[in-house]
């Protein structure tokens, strides 16, 4: 048995892990001992141990579509990019990267990128994350500093939380906040988000705004700090600011934002009036065309209430992915130079020497959309993308695609050897993945924590730092990327961040610099103290600044053809586009296929039911989804999840349907609100298929992949299947069992005992229990009468299907849950005893006190 202490690959909140290898098998729990979790995991954090298997991987380079060796595939990419910097110029190579990767890859691709290949082309998945907080940041402050700690979020005496679902999105964070409520309930908590997400489970406060008009409510907010005595007088621009809020009424604010004066008011009230205020919020803000825009309006009325840089004060730009925080301080955005510095002559000049290079990028690249923008028009005709998929995560993902597919050189660094973007890919290089890398990652908080091997690489993988280096060898530039060892990249980082400082850049860890490779290897997380202090922040003059705000519309708007606003975002337990967490099949329980959320009144116009498949349509693309009717959800806006693609889906990938529009300064795109419309789609059969071999489906049918112990399809489809089902199972001489009525057509195929196949359809898709069936393909049911039972899709006795999964961690389904109510479970904690679930993660405890709402206040459900 072996145990290490290692970091959470998923959100930004950074838990803790504890990974044990015990005969071959991975278990995981969480660091009792680390400050961000204190030992609590969510549902995918608990489930790290499950992903952690080879099936899928990618284990050894690939050169145009064929195995080759690492020096084969190296030169290769050496030569390549040398021949088009030869041509074309640097600025015809990028680089595009991501949150995914530690510090010391981030750090190694960003100097090969503007140090020496010597153009700014380096931008990252973290541009569609947080770039417009870091803009916000970097406007109010003067350097890229999140003010506040995941302590000041328990210590605050009001916690506004706006466009986050962190009871989703960041679930060990939120259930620090519920604690902290429970144990001070005076503690306020408001909740400002079009739907009332699993997050206003702890609200005592929802303001179901409309989508986009989060800047009307602060800059209102701060036109009522001022007129309670609000001191604007010690920043920057602040006149500019607070005449503009000055013509925001509460009454202007509430038509803006379309909510009642009286909510708008005791919002207003709660923050002037509370000792301690602070704001957190993340992709509901930043994925704006005027992103940068609304988080200075947040910062604005910190600064101008006195609310910031004190104890359970300030703004908290939450970040969505492992390492975007240490990927900002490396520089890998294309707007940023290492280390916090910028673009400017100094910084330019500081920067050359340390790395002793003459090639340094003197101007930003393309930021990510532009980038891709570039590639389709030819501009940019070398790609290296690193541990992302872009070709689902940018908006018109078509347009992206149609762009990587003309590129002359597409290079991909992965863990899997199939997604939607190396399919496009000339060299694809094999990279080590979580529990095999060895590095640190930085959280939302500022705290720099390591992530361990616990192991061993399997076939060719490689830590992507020692990629990009022999890459740089081959360009020529061995002596600058000379490391044997992460650790020597993280000194060289750490010093970089001390190098002619004296203060005067807020990132500064070079006391970091000298650690031994021991002493780096036990390191304990550490958060690191900006440089200065913020009250005068980095600016040259020595003052914060406010922002001039004027609160603009989404671009996005419904007319006569798209009348519907789409919003887009996680669910609870997926993650990014499911290359780790859509393997695992407690993960795929919970929400297993593309939803979209719809206000009940929608759906009767609509003519939708709950239940029923539905296309979204919008001038860009299609996309399928299976109806939620729900009252928690505003009129007039959808919710549908980010994560499906062309890997789990036929037509599951949402950014198919946004449009490229970002914020002008940050270059985030507006993912959060595109115009569609929405229609019900009623295919002729829908179905279930388990198959033990790989199947690929004529292009008629529409599929989804589901994980299990078998290949696990929903299908549905105009044009029946069971030609093809019987011609499949004859070619693999299969015996066949069959039983079909007026609507339905249930099929079993059978070899030597051993299942081989299994379909079940009808009208309306059939509820089959997945675990039943996963078990008949491990061991064939033993008499004909179980045989036929499995046949008609239902067990034998009276085994009640579980309905619903509502609990991952547990398997626990909703009609096990609406039994225990009835049976008298009165409260989530007397759930958790009978059933276990919302005992583990917590992450389902909103949804238990729905479902006891439901059940015992039915009129207060909703």
């Amino acid at each position: 048995m072996n145990e290490t202490r290692t970091t959470c690959p998923y959100c930004g909140v950074g838990c803790g892990v504890i990974a044990r290898v015990e005969q071959g098998a991975v278990s995981v729990r969480g660091d009792e001992s680390h400050p961000a979790n204190f030992g609590r995991l969510c549902v995918k954090g608990a489930a790290l141990g499950d992903t952690t298997g080879l099936a899928g991987r990618l284990l050894h380079p690939v050169l145009d579509g064929e195995r080759a060796g690492w020096d084969d595939a190296l030169n290769a990419a050496g030569d390549r990019l040398r021949a088009i910097i030869e041509e074309f110029g640097p600025q015809a190579v990028a680089f595009y990267a991501s949150g995914q990767l530690l510090t010391e890859d981030y750090y190694a691709a960003n100097k090969l990128m503007k140090g020496f290949i010597g153009a700014g082309n380096i931008d990252t998945n973290s541009r569609l994350c947080m770039s417009s907080a870091v803009t916000g940041y970097k406007r109010a402050f003067g350097a890229d500093v999140v003010p506040c700690s995941y302590q000041d979020v328990e210590n605050s005496d009001l916690v506004v939380l706006v466009g986050s679902n962190a009871a989703w999105a960041h679930p060990v964070l939120y259930q620090r906040l519920a604690q902290a409520k429970r144990e001070r309930p005076e503690m306020k908590i408001v909740v400002i988000d079009p739907r009332k997400t699993a997050t206003c489970d702890i609200a005592d406060l929802h303001l179901p705004l409309a989508p986009g008009s989060d800047a009307g409510l602060f800059v209102g907010l701060l036109n009522a700090i001022m007129d309670h005595g609000g001191d604007a007088s010690a920043f920057d621009e602040a006149d500019a600011a607070c005449a503009i809020a000055a013509a925001w009424s509460v009454e202007r604010v509430a038509q803006f934002c379309d909510l009642p004066v009286a909510a708008v008011t005791a919002f207003f009230e709660a923050f002037i009036h509370a000792p301690r205020a602070i704001t957190l919020y993340t992709m509901g803000i930043n994925q704006s065309s005027s992103g940068s825009d609304k988080c200075n309006a947040i910062i604005n009325v910190h600064l101008a209430s006195g609310k910031f840089n004190r104890a359970g004060c300030g703004p908290f730009s939450l970040t969505g992915q492992p390492n975007a925080m240490g990927g900002r301080e490396v520089g890998g955005l294309a707007t940023q130079l290492a280390a916090h510095m910028n673009f400017v002559p100094q910084d330019l000049a500081r920067l050359a020497r340390f790395w002793g290079t003459e090639r340094l990028a003197q101007t930003p690249g393309l930021m990510a959309v532009d980038l891709f923008d570039a590639i389709g028009r030819g501009e940019v005709k070398a790609v290296w993308i690193m541990g992302t998929n872009p070709a689902v995560s940018l908006p018109d993902s078509h347009a992206v695609c149609q762009a990587l597919a003309r590129c002359p050189l597409v290079i991909v660094s992965d863990v899997v050897a199939q997604t939607d973007t190396s399919r496009y890919a000339h060299i694809q290089f094999p990279a080590q993945a979580w529990g095999e890398k060895n590095g640190t990652v930085t959280n939302s908080e500022r705290r720099i924590s390591r992530q361990r091997a616990f192991l061993p690489a399997p076939g060719e993988a490689k830590p992507d730092w020692w990629i990009v280096a022999q890459v740089a060898q081959r360009l020529g530039y061995g002596q600058a990327f000379a490391w044997q060892h992460a650790h020597d990249v993280f000194s060289e980082h750490a010093a970089l961040s001390g190098f002619e400082n004296h203060g005067s850049r807020a990132f500064d860890i070079s006391d970091l610099a000298n650690l031994s490779l021991n002493d780096w290897d036990k390191l304990e997380p550490v958060q690191w103290q900006p440089a200065g202090e913020l009250a005068r922040g980095w600016r040259e003059n020595g003052r914060l600044r406010m922002v001039a705000v004027t609160p603009q519309p989404a671009r996005a708007q419904p007319d006569a053809l798209y009348p519907l606003i789409l919003n887009s975002g996680r669910i609870r337990d997926q993650w990014h586009t499911m290359t780790r967490t859509g393997t695992v099949a407690k993960l795929m329980q919970h929400i297993a296929e593309p939803t979209v959320d719809i206000a009940p009144v929608d759906a009767a116009r609509l003519a939708i039911r709950h239940g029923e498949l539905t296309r979204i349509s919008s001038p860009r693309g299609v996309m399928v989804a299976r109806a939620v009717v729900s009252e928690r959800q505003r009129e007039g806006s959808l919710f549908a999840p980010m994560h499906w693609n062309g890997v789990f889906a036929r037509q599951g990938k949402i950014n198919a349907l946004v449009a490229p529009i970002c914020c002008p300064d940050s270059g985030q795109p507006e993912s959060k609100q595109t115009a569609v419309r929405l229609s019900a789609w009623h295919p002729t059969w829908q179905g279930e298929l388990f198959i033990r071999d790989n199947v690929t489906l004529t292009p008629e049918i529409h599929w989804l992949r589901k994980a299990g112990a078998v290949n696990h399809f929903t299908l549905a489809g105009e044009t029946l299947l069971q030609a093809w089902l019987m011609a499949w199972c004859q070619q693999h001489h299969w015996q066949v069992q069959l039983a079909q009525g007026a609507e339905n057509l249930n099929l079993l195929a059978w070899q030597e005992g051993k299942l081989m196949l299994a379909f079940w359809s009808a009208k309306r898709l059939p509820e089959i229990d997945s675990a039943w069936v996963d078990a008949a393909f491990a061991r064939a049911p033993e008499t004909p009468f179980a045989r036929h039972a499995l046949l008609s899709g239902t067990p034998a006795g009276e085994q009640k299907a579980p309905g619903r999964t509502v609990c991952s961690c547990f398997s626990v389904g909703e009609n096990a849950i609406n039994a225990a109510i009835a049976s008298g479970c009165d409260s989530a904690a007397a759930l958790g005893k009978a059933l276990r679930c919302g005992t583990n993660c917590g992450s389902c405890i909103p949804e238990l006190n729905a479902l006891l709402a439901k059940a015992l206040l039915p009129e207060a459900a909703d």
